[in-house]
């Protein structure tokens, strides 16, 4: 009897040899479990209002896409491949339906202009009570911002670290050994406060949740929610300013 990853390899050799629709439509199945968990992990750090549904929906249409681009012969992992596809499938769809009010927008604005102009003045990554300082406004009110702020990181962040083939590469969809991370993203991740490093690490790397984070840490889930979109925060800018 055939073991199932030598049926999946048949599969793979009769979809790309020939086209065979049952092939793809077997692996489209092979795979789904991947749809389910990447929907998991999105919908975490998003408002109620997203519907886990849509996600699943936009997530299946990001594994069929990488199922017909996918190429065995590269020596590539289809998970690792795919499971960028299919983020980049549902970042999509949210981007699409525009779920960020404005207003949440011009925060994120607001805190990524008082980061860069510190960090030019400094030379270093600006802390929490330098950022507040810098927007004429109190600590608390600036972590009530990035509060606010957190659910946007998977929309925001995504659109500034690209990889190979314009596949959208966010740190949740890099592998955990560094000689498979881009050395930008590296060394953006390098710069941050140690702190910040540590959650970026236990979430994308390690994959916990942000409840499992605030156990490791000692401090509260809201606390990690904040961090976490501090990080997100500046490594988009990070990102983006390396690719200008």
């Amino acid at each position: 009897m055939d073991s199932p990853d030598s049926s999946v390899d048949v599969l793979w050799r009769r979809f790309k040899q020939s086209g065979d629709r049952d092939a793809r439509d077997r692996l489209v199945l092979q795979y789904s479990p991947l749809v389910k968990f990447v929907a998991g992990r999105v919908r975490s750090g998003l408002p109620a209002a997203v519907e886990q549904a849509d996600l699943v929906s936009d997530g299946v249409i990001g594994l069929m896409d990488a199922i017909d681009k996918f190429e065995p012969e590269r020596g590539l992992q289809f998970q690792t491949y795919a499971v960028s596809r299919i983020r980049g499938a549902m970042v999509d769809g949210l981007r699409a339906s525009d779920w960020v009010p404005r207003s949440v927008r011009e925060k994120i604005r607001d805190i990524e202009a008082a980061q860069t102009r510190l960090e030019r003045r400094l030379g270093r990554s600006p802390h929490d009570p330098e950022v507040a300082a810098e927007l004429g406004i109190p600590l608390e009110e600036l972590r009530s911002m990035y509060s606010q702020t957190s659910h946007t990181s998977v929309v925001s962040f995504e659109g500034a670290a690209v990889g190979e083939e314009d596949v959208p590469r966010a740190a949740s969809d890099l592998p955990g050994a560094d000689d498979d991370i881009p050395e930008g993203f590296l060394r953006a991740v390098r710069e941050l406060p140690e702190r910040d490093q540590i959650v970026v690490a236990l979430y994308y790397w390690d994959r916990l949740t942000l409840a499992e984070i605030g156990q490791v840490l000692g401090v509260t889930e809201s606390r990690i929610s904040q961090l976490h979109s501090r990080a997100t925060l500046t490594l988009r800018r990070k990102l983006s300013d390396a690719a200008s």
